[in-house]
């Protein structure tokens, strides 16, 4: 069998074990890992040290993760559903949840089905989800899947960016695929929609500043939110989408039933739900999906947060309860939601 069908058949494979998208690119360092450092280095990584510690390095080559390695096949897997974006919602009541974080936990579906990729495959190999230090966005746009846009996200012009990406180290020589053109243009709709202006120019493009993006504030940030960026999360308790939200290449983006919501409540959560929930309804409700990942004070803060960002005073009681609470960062949010909420 010659190389370049031999990557035809692993695309195809890759398709049959439960994949959307997959391309090849060979397993070598990629120029983006200069930028990557810079990045680190200007601290835009916030707190989250396991970005910029000893497994930095490693980012360097996928060989130091698989010294056999000369291929990597890139996979992408759709999540978005048929419910409303964040950005067409208006009750004040609701809180937004990432929609990517509405399923199961997509580390457990990708690495099944990379590992039964794998098997076909054969040879030695190593799945990688995105735990793995490995810049799978850049090994993505060159596998083909994508470009990398402004909202630093993959964009694939056909299905859009909701979808979460995995690699297989493999041992076997293919043929590698081709980057895309990047069609962003002179759109800037994600960087003038987001609400803390988190997308900053640099070298004539723009990166992300972690520590003023909604995500990074409500998931991977311990303690409190900075005071000043409270107003501007919104109603987001878990994640963010608004930049992809308002992404043109979303519009037509197709839908999978593959992450549906393991709860109904999950696509439009009421705060006052959220606010009752207590630890134990915490571990038994989002166990094995992505919401583990706030902890349950985590998540309470950022409850408290949206609930004095939707000025609604019937939210007093639920914030009061909230202010007597025992972890500082939740007391500290549901005080300053007090001081928002309407009498």
């Amino acid at each position: 069998m010659s190389v370049e069908r031999s990557t035809r058949a692993v695309k195809q494979w890759a398709l049959e074990c439960g994949f959307d998208l997959a391309g090849v690119c060979p397993a070598q360092p990629v120029e983006d890992a200069a930028i990557y450092d810079d990045w680190a280095a200007r601290g835009l990584a916030g707190r989250m040290t396991y970005l910029t510690d000893r497994r930095s390095a490693l980012r360097h080559d996928p060989r130091t993760l698989l010294a056999s390695a000369r291929s990597i096949v890139c996979v992408a897997k759709l999540y978005n559903g048929p419910q409303p974006y964040s950005t067409t919602r208006s009750q004040a009541e609701l809180a937004w949840i990432s929609r990517y974080a509405w399923g199961p936990d997509y580390h457990h579906v990708l690495r099944q089905g990379l590992t039964q990729l794998a098997e076909r495959i054969g040879g030695e190999s190593k799945v990688c989800v995105d735990t793995a230090p490995l810049l799978e966005r850049s090994y993505a746009r060159l596998a083909g899947l994508g470009w990398i846009g402004r909202n630093t996200c993959l964009i694939n012009q056909m299905h859009g960016s909701w979808f979460f990406l995995g690699e297989l180290l493999t041992d076997a020589l293919l043929e590698p695929d081709q980057p895309p053109t990047d069609r962003c243009g002179t759109c800037r709709r994600c960087i003038d929609a987001c609400p803390t202006q988190a997308l900053v120019p640099r070298h004539g493009t723009y990166e992300l500043d972690a520590r003023l993006c909604i995500s990074y504030l409500t998931i991977e940030l311990r303690g409190p939110t900075p005071a000043p960026l409270r107003a501007a999360t919104g109603a987001n308790v878990f994640g963010c989408d608004i930049c992809q939200d308002v992404c043109p290449w979303n519009r037509r983006a197709p839908q999978s039933a593959a992450f549906s919501p393991v709860a109904a409540f999950l696509e439009a959560p009421p705060l006052e739900r959220l606010a009752e929930v207590t630890a134990t309804e915490f571990r038994e409700l989002f166990r094995r999906t992505p919401i583990e990942r706030a902890r349950y004070t985590g998540f309470l803060r950022n409850v408290a947060t949206a609930m004095g960002n939707s000025g609604l005073a019937r939210f007093r009681p639920a914030l009061e309860r909230m202010a007597a609470s025992a972890d500082p960062a939740v007391s500290e949010h549901a005080l300053w939601a007090l001081q928002r909420v309407r009498q």
